[in-house]
């Protein structure tokens, strides 16, 4: 048997029949869920149905072929030219996952296929020792790479991902999320809360999140994650061999905006005399817009009008991107910007953003169009009035027409504040945001943020690299384990 790289759905595990029409029928619990993960993974992926089926379920069946891109096709005496070439097993192994059809088995064995039977209920009418059994359709992705992993042996990396489910299509349609292995050994796994945790875990070398999705509150410092990342976090705690991307240790840090502020302040110590610096925006941190001394307070800061307001949580509550640019210290007060806040530096930047992604080792970067420097936007968005700016970052952050700097951004000193910044944090996946000062050419990081799409980055460079940094995470972290 060889490396499974495609699997074939028998119409039985799709479709549940109606109790009081068998004309009709219905999917079959965790059918959609499984067809999507097995379309996300980029497997091959089929479905066969039987030759006599009636027309109304063949529809039902194309349907969902169409709408994922699978194979459909009919398993009868003329199979061998109906069914799709990838499922020959000259290449691999293909599965072929059915229900407890029993009358189907024979039909089967003239196909190099790995049955594996459905067993609804717990009951099975299948007896064979050769063939593999599954309790529910969630199942079927770890056991494909257990299988796998039972072949290549040590090479082979499992690694179970849990983020919001648009952030899994973004990952997932750039083929960041294979369930066949790459070329470094990994196989990726959705976690579900359709299974429990440990029946799951106890076949992930590797647990990649975005913890940051499932948060429902910060208060005080304190989060409030939702069910299924609290057991997560839980079981983490308790099973601490567990290869984590990142530990929510690491991450904390980039929740907090007064935080990760603070943390750039070191970038001193990479600045050399008579060339452009590397730093973080001035700030300071406001806990009541109306008892706050603002002369004093923005003097001692190094800032000056205007500023930009951000709330200090950076994210995973929904008024964490609610900021305003302020040009009078008048604005300041009733300024409906979630408190405690922290206020920024306006840094004049030529509407240019350089947005730099680091994967491991190694670190990218693209430029974007940003807000416009302070005299064009307050000529353009407030007239005469100098109203405060108020904005959604992740929605309506305002940009200028075109990028206007013809400053060169100076790739060494940033790719250096990137690698001092995976020291620091102790990250394997993140990204910050640079912009360089007019007349100083000051590189001034504005934001930092864990496990970033980077989807900037062409695919065919950006995936290999996002694998290789989640492969080097855990072949580093096996190592650590050896040495003790």
């Amino acid at each position: 048997m060889g490396i499974v790289r495609g699997v074939i759905l028998d119409e039985s595990v799709l479709l549940a029949e109606s109790d009081d029409d068998q004309t009709t029928s219905t999917l079959r619990p965790g059918a959609e869920s499984l067809t999507r993960t097995l379309f996300l993974s980029k497997i091959h992926s089929g479905i066969a149905y039987d030759s006599g089926l009636l027309d109304v379920k063949v529809s039902i069946l194309k349907g969902i072929a169409n709408l994922y891109s699978f194979d459909c096709f009919a398993l009868n005496d003329s199979a061998t030219e109906a069914k799709p070439g990838w499922s020959n097993t000259d290449d691999g192994s293909v599965i072929y996952l059915v229900s407890n059809k029993k009358e189907l088995l024979p039909k089967l064995n003239r196909y190099n296929w790995l049955i594996v039977v459905l067993n609804v209920g717990g009951e099975s009418s299948c007896h064979n020792l050769n063939i593999l059994k599954i309790e529910s359709l969630e199942e079927l992705p770890l056991t494909i790479c257990r299988l796998n992993k039972k072949l290549i042996g040590t090479n082979a990396v499992t690694v179970g991902y849990t983020m919001k489910p648009s952030r899994v299509e973004d990952f997932a349609k750039r083929g960041a999320f294979p369930l066949c292995p790459t070329q470094h050994g990994l196989m990726f796994v959705p976690l579900t809360s359709n299974l429990s945790l440990s029946s799951q875990l106890k076949d992930v070398d590797i647990v990649l999140h975005k913890a940051t999705d499932e948060i429902l509150s910060i208060e005080d410092d304190k989060l409030t994650f939702k069910q299924n990342m609290q057991a997560l976090l839980k079981y983490l705690d308790q099973h601490q061999d567990i290869c984590v991307i990142d530990p929510l240790s690491y991450i904390y840090p980039l929740l907090d905006r007064l935080e990760i502020q603070q943390v750039l302040l070191g970038l001193v110590e990479l600045n050399t005399e008579g060339k452009c610096l590397i730093r973080g925006a001035h700030f300071c941190k406001v806990d009541n817009f109306d008892e706050f001394d603002f002369a004093t307070g923005l003097s001692e800061a190094r800032l000056s009008l205007p500023c930009i307001v951000k709330p200090k949580v950076a994210c995973g509550v929904s008024d964490a991107h609610k900021m305003a640019i302020v040009f009078r210290v008048d604005d300041f007060k009733n300024l409906s910007v979630p408190l405690p806040a922290v206020i920024q530096e306006y840094v004049d930047h030529s509407s240019t953003l350089y947005k730099f992604y680091v994967l491991g080792e190694k670190s990218f970067y693209a430029v974007e169009k940003l807000i416009p420097n302070a005299d064009i936007l307050m000529k353009s968005y407030n007239g005469d009035e100098l109203k405060p700016l108020l904005f959604d970052s992740l929605k309506s952050l305002p940009t200028a027409d075109s990028i206007t700097s013809n400053e060169s951004i100076d790739l060494k000193l940033v790719t250096d504040a990137a690698n001092w910044l995976r020291r620091r944090l102790h990250l394997t996946i993140f990204g910050f945001d640079v912009v360089i000062q007019e007349g100083t050419r000051d590189h001034v990081i504005v934001d930092v943020n864990y496990l970033p799409s980077f989807k900037e980055v062409p695919d065919d460079i950006a995936i290999p690299a996002f694998w290789e940094a989640i492969r080097n995470k855990f072949d580093c972290s096996v190592s650590k384990k050896g040495s003790v």
